[in-house]
């Protein structure tokens, strides 16, 4: 009996033991198993028609796909290096879709999420103003001033350099600039690009599906040659130590003070995260009160107006920290989700293929490499060291936040994020906000 009893211990053990191993494998934050249950769920429920077709099953349907798709792209060898996450997110369920693998009632609940709950506005709104409210006064002043100049340098000569290869390669000074150059350079897929479209729909009165579908192939491809650059930069200053400071950026050595200042660090406070959503969508909200009287899109009225309360310091910094707050939440949980909604509705398989061409890749080449020689020379002129400086500069061209991760990964710099956010989020709010105003112009 007592051989029977210590049997059955030793078999629960083993049972608890392999059970554990398996909940110890994650996809995304859930344990294997669990996540194994939940997609069986949602798949079944499409395939049967029983999945909504509103935000529940919009959601459920998209976070579960994001999950895995943002999962594998980050632990794939060579992908997760040059923006894997965003890269599968988006182009995955694009050929699904494409191939007709996805099944029409997970297409129709995230059609009726993204479309009829206008999630693409709501996740805009989170992260710019978050994002913008959510960085340390601070950082935001000294590291300007200090990037300024290699910012600016890079961002015109990228232009000159894109447009130009653009005449020479016969795509068109037009085209390129607006559909090439300019998303490489507006600061990634949520801050950059998806405002961007938003911002090209109102003006030309049309569907911002169209243009996201030619605006993420140039950012993506950007991200990879920035990720290269960043990684030649690296061997550079192991070949030639007297070009790099090991990531400080300015030679004089003050970057600490910078460095020490954050605003991540703070405790959660779930009544002021719901300050800061009323505080996204009321931002969104008056700059399309704004946009009757100012001929500027809404979403960019609210990034500006962002910026200047920012700067001038006037919002309250428990609600700056709310609203930062918020855009953590939104950033880490649904952007993979948002990203498999643009692959399905906003992404034709088809139109991404035919727009890679050659001179394509030429003008995103020349733009790129503009942008990280700029801050070398640019860096090594203004008492930086060049190697740092090009490498903060590359980040303007990459896909954001992860972009900025991949690329200074790529250098093994990333005490720079500081700096790199500056380039990334304010010049890629330049960017945008100066495109917008060039399109409304010419047309």
């Amino acid at each position: 009996m007592e051989d029977m009893t210590m049997q059955g211990t030793v078999q629960q053990s083993g049972v608890s033991a392999i059970t554990s191993k398996l909940m110890s494998y994650k996809i995304g934050p859930l344990p294997a198993p669990v996540y194994v249950i939940l997609a069986a769920i949602i798949l079944c429920a499409a395939v049967y028609g029983k999945l909504p077709a509103d935000m529940i099953g919009g959601t459920a349907i998209m976070m579960i796909l994001g999950m895995l798709l943002g999962d594998m792209g980050l632990k794939v060898p060579v992908l997760k290096e040059i923006g894997g996450p965003a890269i599968l997110s988006i182009f995955v369920p694009s050929c699904m879709v494409f191939y007709q693998i996805m099944d029409p009632g997970s297409v129709k609940a995230i059609d009726a999420f993204m479309k009829g709950s206008n999630f693409l506005y709501f996740y805009i709104s989170c992260l710019v103003v978050g994002s913008i409210l959510g960085m340390v006064r601070q950082v935001l002043i000294q590291g300007f001033l200090r990037m300024f100049v290699p910012l600016i340098v890079g961002t015109l000569a990228a232009i000159a350099a894109g447009v130009g290869v653009g005449i020479l390669t016969g795509v068109g000074a037009y085209k390129t600039f607006f559909y090439i150059v300019v998303p490489i350079i507006s600061g990634g897929v949520g801050e950059g690009i998806l405002p961007l479209s938003v911002a090209y729909s109102e003006i030309l009165n049309s569907s911002p599906d169209q243009f996201i579908s030619m605006l993420v192939p140039a950012a993506m491809l950007g991200n990879v040659f920035a990720i290269i650059s960043a990684g030649m930069l690296k061997k550079l200053g192991e070949k030639r130590p007297e070009l790099t400071g090991n990531g400080m950026l300015v030679k004089s050595g003050d970057d600490d003070a910078i460095k020490e200042v954050k605003n991540d660090d703070k405790p959660v406070d779930f009544s002021l995260m719901g300050a800061g959503l009323i505080l996204a969508c009321s931002f969104y909200i008056a700059g399309r009160l704004l946009n009757m009287v100012i001929p500027i899109p809404a979403p960019i009225i609210m990034i500006i107006g962002a910026a200047l309360i920012k700067v001038v310091g006037i919002m309250p910094a428990q609600l700056e920290q709310g609203a930062f707050h918020l855009y953590k939440f939104v950033s880490t949980n649904l952007t993979w989700a948002l990203l498999v909604g643009i692959g399905v509705l906003y992404t034709p398989w088809d139109q991404v293929i035919a727009a890679i061409t050659p001179a394509y890749v030429l003008i995103v080449l020349a733009v790129v490499l503009s942008m990280v020689l700029s801050g070398f020379f640019v860096g090594r002129l203004m008492n930086m060291y060049p190697v740092e400086s090009a490498c903060v500069t590359a980040c303007h061209s990459g896909l954001g936040g992860t972009g900025d991760v991949a690329i200074l990964s790529s250098c093994g710099r990333m005490e720079l994020m500081p700096f790199s956010q500056i380039s990334t989020r304010i010049g890629g709010v330049g960017t945008v906000v100066a495109a917008t105003i060039l399109m409304r112009i010419c047309m």
